[in-house]
């Protein structure tokens, strides 16, 4: 992560908008009649004209003068050329903000960043490469996850946590979770199931690499794919925060469960996925408790 590809963002964030194919028909019009069209002074704020200065509609109007086109406000060149029918343009912005989004949850994942510990966004910053503004952001967003808390003028501490506060997360997920997974079990085709294998395989292999950040990715994406199939989109935001917030390791853990308890997560669930592809509905009831019980 570079310093160049915040100010590339920023600066691809300031390309002007191109005028659209109406646009230069109508400022095509205005040359040939000489006069602006009524119902797109209208459209472009000329009504506004005639209760004053409202917002920057009338400022424009009277910086062209009368009857003169919108594109020449803006240092276009409009002088009655055809309209050129121009290939779209798709502007690559990097996001410099999820960059350092990913690295910090990866960071308090592995216990790189230590509960209790306050953490500056200028410190942080000068050790991805970046100003302050993205880590701020980015850490702002942790504050909303329950990851960190701010501190007025020192920065952000990472949150402890307790084992109470894991087992009711635990306790809130099976609550939102459990009841979703036994209902499709009863009506979702094998076939759907067996779609979710590759998923349900992703979790296998970053659980045995040892990287708790790649694990918790893989884990939230099957469990994701699994809530969808009930086709309620709040259902998947909310389940996948509280998801989230369970991940976050507590205090004194470093970095949380260990190789083996994330590849025992991880084989639950191609158990899991093998039960509901067999329609065995009493093992599915048996594999979800057992899912859902032990904080995670």
């Amino acid at each position: 992560m570079k310093p160049s590809a915040y100010s590339a963002a920023s600066a691809a964030a300031r390309v002007p908008a191109q005028p659209g194919a109406a646009d230069a028909h109508r400022e095509r019009d205005v040359h040939r009649s000489g006069a602006p069209d009524r119902g797109g002074d209208r459209d472009r704020g000329g009504d506004r004209d005639r209760g004053g200065d409202r917002g920057r509609g009338g400022s424009e109007d009277r910086a062209r003068g009368a009857g003169e086109p919108v594109g020449a406000a803006r240092g276009e060149h409009t002088h009655s050329e055809p309209p050129v029918s121009r290939p779209r343009v798709v502007v690559q912005r990097s996001s410099v903000r999820g960059q350092v989004l990913d690295a910090l949850r990866t960071a308090l994942l592995s216990g790189e960043l230590r509960p209790g510990e306050v953490y500056s966004a200028p410190a942080l910053g000068e050790r991805f490469g970046v100003s302050a503004t993205p880590v701020r952001e980015a850490m702002q967003q942790l504050a909303v996850e329950g990851a960190v808390e701010v501190v007025p003028n020192r920065g952000f501490r990472v949150v402890r946590r307790g084992d109470r506060e894991l087992a009711e997360l635990a306790e809130v997920r099976a609550l939102l979770e459990a009841p979703v997974w036994l209902r499709l079990s009863r009506t979702v085709p094998a076939e759907r199931w067996a779609e979710l294998r590759p998923l349900a395989e992703s979790t296998v292999r970053a659980a045995s690499s040892g990287c708790p950040a790649t694990y918790a990715e893989a884990d939230r994406a099957f469990h994701r794919a699994v809530l969808a199939l009930a086709g309620n989109e709040q259902l998947v935001a909310i389940a996948g925060d509280v998801h989230r917030r369970a991940q976050w390791p507590p205090a004194g853990a470093g970095a949380g469960r260990g190789r083996a308890g994330l590849i025992a997560d991880a084989h639950e669930h191609t158990a899991l996925l093998d039960a509901l592809i067999a329609g065995d509905q009493e093992l599915v009831r048996a594999l979800v408790g057992e899912h859902f019980t032990a904080a995670r």
